[in-house]
């Protein structure tokens, strides 16, 4: 269970890693967007490895650039999610990337959370 307490600058809440803290200030702490976007990145990327580790595809790096589309008419809700994964491998098939990104999709807590309310579309590639 999450506790928030309200400050001066937004909300805060502890988690076992340390104080989280929520502002629709950048200086102040995590907007509220921010932490949708890192939530949904972080959970793919956390997923992706443990699946490409599981096909044992070696690989020394994955990095993950999410961008998003919001529409100011409406509350300036998210509507859209690019995420593209760049896995630093010299022995990943384009084949066996795409099933494992098949298979982060489907796998991600995060994703399957807010798919039917965000598109979220991915791609992948390696460097």
């Amino acid at each position: 269970m999450f506790q928030f307490h309200m400050n001066e600058d937004g909300f805060q809440t502890s988690v076992n890693y340390g104080d989280l803290q929520v502002s629709s200030q950048d200086e102040n702490g995590y907007r509220p967007y921010e932490m949708m976007v890192s939530s949904v990145a972080g959970c793919s990327g956390l997923v992706l490895k443990r699946i490409l580790e599981k096909m044992r595809i070696p690989f020394s790096d994955i990095q993950v650039t999410a961008s998003m589309v919001r529409n100011p008419d409406i509350v300036n809700r998210i509507e859209k999610m690019d995420l593209t994964f760049t896995v630093i491998s010299t022995d990943a098939s384009d084949k066996k990337l795409e099933k494992a990104l098949e298979l982060t999709h489907k796998n991600c807590g995060m994703i399957q959370s807010v798919k039917d309310s965000i598109l979220i579309t991915e791609s992948i590639h390696t460097a």
